[in-house]
């Protein structure tokens, strides 16, 4: 094995010749976008201006175990896809150590595996063989090598320090495609995280609530979620319909595909087909261009129709076409446009009653009411208003930096009495309003609303008094000591700095009844 110079050989390339032929090499690098293009093409330059007899181009693997062909030339029908390990034969040997290789007469190197068959093994046909590293900031990234024809006394300095320079102008699409591939792999992580933290926070077993009627609900949800069953989801205002439909689709079948919301009463009649079919250039006044609608953005996923009660007519109609036969025309359009999406409808309305009156149509209800899921309304399930403001204290407690880490007693028995006309939505808006103006790590009644304050637990009365006003805040602190202390006079007593015999008369004075406290 060769790593010094011969003679100048009167074939040998002048220098002139290979400023020329680096140039042109750089051009076509420049010019190509792809890498394998540019190796490509650089080695059919070597063929062609250098008289290479065959050339190839590895890359070292991310685990940087191995080497790959990336680009080759001049070997017949071999495959493009020859390896090597990283130390094996002339090629590892480079990829390791980083410093050339220069075999005059590969007939005499036992390292020269001929694994890509560039010689036959007839040593009138001798080869030579030079091999370079692809090195960046002392990395080495992969190796050039070619074989050419045997010359005595062919100027294999001259030789090495050209395709030193050929190695180094294959550095910029190397970068190029590393980085581009730094990029995608970027982004499919990325993409990775935001799918299973969306599966992770619409999962339904994250929807808070453990009451009998929700559980009925989960239940439903399981049944349903992977099925591509058209649902309706039904219920007042705020109990949470769109959680339970993004819980269906991110557990279903096509949670990797879109999820489309589509707020039906938010959207003008006039532009609701617009909205929902999209609609082609010039097919209205200001539509320069044609747009998606919200059917074929959802094309594989889920659309969730919510207030589906509130469509008119018209819409009804061509709604329930694409509900039958998937299938919809755009805005002024006339192409007939196929799609794959399961509907998921909510509403709050009661539609039978609007079905008597001539405000919905029976078919389309029929169409939709496949599979249906009721949401009870907050009231109906107080055992989850607890779990709930805990819930929602906790995340606007981080939101707004607020150490706050209960909920007074007091403050709970007017969440549970409160009949929550707004239900959920009410509640969650109610606790964030309540963090707010709290400066303790308490939550106490008197931060809650005015809506959910009555006279006996504000202390608001007619003609109310500062004795009052006192009774009031020293009923609702004792009523939180022994909910601390389980119950326990004595220890409710100390948490308060004062006696037992006092804490008794208190509890006494105010009627407060203990027992609830000791469970």
């Amino acid at each position: 094995m060769n790593t010094s110079a011969g003679k100048k050989s009167p074939a040998g390339s002048s220098p002139d010749r290979q400023l020329s032929i680096l140039i042109e090499i750089n051009q076509a690098v420049s010019r190509s976008a792809e890498l394998t293009e540019a190796l490509r093409v650089t080695l059919q330059i070597l063929e062609k201006s250098h008289h290479i007899l065959s050339g190839a181009v590895f890359l070292i693997d991310e685990d940087r175990q191995t080497l790959e062909t990336a680009a080759s030339i001049g070997y017949g029908d071999l495959p493009n896809r020859t390896k090597y390990k990283m130390g094996e034969g002339l090629t590892g040997r480079i990829a390791v150590t980083g410093k050339p290789i220069i075999v005059s007469q590969v007939s005499k190197e036992p390292l020269f595996l001929n694994r890509m068959r560039s010689w036959d093994g007839d040593v009138e046909k001798e080869q030579s063989f030079i091999g370079v590293p692809i090195v960046l900031d002392y990395t080495t990234l992969g190796v050039l090598s070619v074989n050419l024809p045997y010359q005595p006394r062919r100027d294999y300095d001259s030789s090495l320090k050209f395709l030193t320079l050929v190695a180094s102008a294959l550095l910029q699409p190397i970068r190029l495609r590393q980085a581009i591939e730094r990029e995608r792999q970027s982004l499919i992580d990325e993409n990775v995280m935001l799918k299973t933290k969306l599966q992770q926070e619409h999962s339904f077993h994250n929807i808070i609530g453990n009451s009998n009627e929700m559980r009925e609900v989960y239940e439903k949800v399981t049944q349903v979620a992977r099925a591509n069953t058209t649902v309706l989801i039904r219920g007042e205002s705020g109990t949470g319909k769109e959680l339970i439909a993004q819980a269906i689709h991110y557990n279903s079948l096509r949670s990797d595909k879109p999820f489309i919301r589509v707020n039906c009463a938010a959207i003008p009649e006039n532009l609701i087909e617009s909205e929902f079919f999209g609609y082609e250039k010039g097919a209205f006044t200001g539509a320069v261009a044609a747009k998606k609608g919200r059917f074929e953005l959802a094309d594989g996923g889920t659309i969730f129709l919510d207030e589906i009660g509130d469509l008119s007519l018209m819409t009804q109609v061509k709604l329930l076409r694409v509900l039958q036969e998937q299938e919809f025309e755009r805005v002024g359009g006339v192409q007939t446009i196929h799609v794959d999406v399961r509907i998921i409808a909510a509403t709050n309305a009661d539609l039978e009653k609007r079905m008597e009156i001539g405000q919905f149509r029976e078919d389309l209800y029929y169409r939709l009411n496949v599979f249906s899921i009721f949401l009870p309304p907050l009231r109906e399930r107080k055992s989850d208003i607890l779990l709930l403001a805990d819930h929602f204290m906790v995340k606007y407690g981080r939101k707004h930096q607020k150490n706050i880490k209960r909920i007074s007693t007091p403050a709970i028995d007017m969440l549970e009495q409160y009949h929550w006309p707004g239900n959920v939505r009410e509640l969650e808006n109610c606790i964030e309003s309540s963090v707010l103006v709290c400066e303790d790590q308490v939550l106490h009644s008197y931060h809650l609303p005015p809506t959910l304050q009555t006279a006996d637990s504000s202390g608001t009365h007619a003609r109310m008094s500062l004795e009052e006003l006192v009774a009031s805040y020293e009923k609702e602190l004792i009523q939180d000591a022994l909910k601390s202390s389980r119950g326990n006079r004595a220890r409710a007593a100390r948490l308060l700095n004062t006696t037992e015999r006092i804490i008794g008369y208190k509890i006494e004075k105010y009627d407060i009844d203990v027992k609830r406290f000791k469970t």
